[in-house]
């Protein structure tokens, strides 16, 4: 049977790399995201399947799970930031959207296909963040999401420790994409000033190792994986 995937936030960055690592490895993916457009043209270049997806959308969600017959894999990495505001000056729509995307957009996917994840003895690779249990300045709203992550993570492989499913939470550290573009609401100058001078790891770097744990037997669970550029610690 043909292996089934589902990259969520699959338009760009780490999701797109590693819908292209997976694609390599012989998988069959269903990169999903808004962008329609960067979907088409992935899922062509892989031989994959474009999905249009708002996780912070049950209707959308279910969508994507009536289109699937099996999964075997599940990469929840749709997720992001907004703004690096001190908690006083915290803007709770930044704050709402942070935790809508981040914490209920994971656990509404993971749902939605948990019963097939069963059936196929599947994996659930949750893509976390150093963020996630080292706090920073400005970084209070998106440190509180990728701690829930980081917390739902660990409460979910005890609850299925007895079951047929394997669930990985992997931590990345300082990687260089459009992450800090976007929280930074397009000012690139700013987005910058977070990479340049440092090391910084590349999305194909992640991509890389949700490709290795993907690969492993049904019998092996990595619980958590941090990978951060060799300057940071």
């Amino acid at each position: 049977m043909e292996k089934i995937a589902v990259v969520t936030g699959g338009s760009e960055g780490i999701g797109e790399a590693a819908a292209r690592a997976l694609a390599a490895d012989g998988w069959k993916v269903y990169v999903a995201a808004r962008s329609v457009d960067k979907l088409e043209k992935i899922a062509e270049e892989i031989g994959g399947v474009a999905v249009e997806l708002d996780v912070t959308s049950q209707e959308s969600v279910d969508a994507l799970a009536a289109q699937l017959e099996h999964v075997d894999l599940l990469v929840n990495n749709a997720g992001g930031a907004r703004g690096l505001d001190y908690l006083r000056d915290a803007d709770l729509d930044d704050w709402q959207w942070m935790y809508d995307v981040n914490v209920v957009g994971l656990v509404r996917v993971t749902k939605a296909l948990y019963p097939k994840l069963i059936e196929s003895e599947g994996l659930i690779i949750n893509l976390g963040s150093i963020a996630g249990f080292t706090p920073y300045v400005g970084g209070s709203g998106y440190n509180a999401a990728k701690h829930g992550v980081r917390a739902l993570t660990r409460a979910m492989r005890l609850e299925e420790v007895a079951n047929p499913v394997r669930i990985t939470e992997i931590d990345p550290g300082r990687v260089k994409t459009d992450f800090s573009v976007k929280r930074f609401k397009g000012d690139e100058d700013r987005a910058n000033q977070v990479y340049d001078g440092k090391l910084n790891l590349t999305a194909e770097d992640v991509a890389e190792a949700i490709r290795w744990v993907a690969s492993l037997p049904v019998h092996v669970n990595i619980d958590t994986m941090n990978i951060m550029p060799r300057d940071q610690a």
